[in-house]
């Protein structure tokens, strides 16, 4: 029985690891630096700030002025002593471009 459960967790962590990762969006490092200025701009500077640089892509939304385009958007996660915030960057498809079309910022709270 013993071997049975070590040869199930070598093939788990063996299918972990070989589980390919999905490709940085090009826009990943600009929505890092955005969410450290969009933090800076609501709380002003502070030591204690961190941004984590794990970008996860969600799903593009249409631009509500011409539909037939859309917009990708970008989630960064922030923290500032005890508080937490999810940050929305939200980017023209342009080719090489990261151009910034709107941004959005929620406290990860529960009151």
């Amino acid at each position: 029985m013993k071997k049975i459960i070590a040869a199930a967790l070598l093939c788990g962590a063996s299918l972990a690891q070989a589980a390919p990762t999905a490709p940085a969006h090009r826009c990943s490092a600009e929505a890092v630096k955005q969410a450290t200025s969009l933090l800076t701009f609501h709380f002003g500077p502070d030591e204690r700030m961190e941004i984590d640089t794990d970008v996860k892509v969600l799903a593009p939304i249409r631009n509500p002025a011409n539909k037939k385009q859309s917009f990708d958007v970008l989630e960064v996660w922030g923290t500032i002593y005890k508080g937490q915030y999810r940050m929305h960057l939200i980017y023209a498809q342009l080719g090489g471009s990261c151009v910034l079309m709107g941004q959005e910022i929620l406290e990860h709270a529960s009151l």
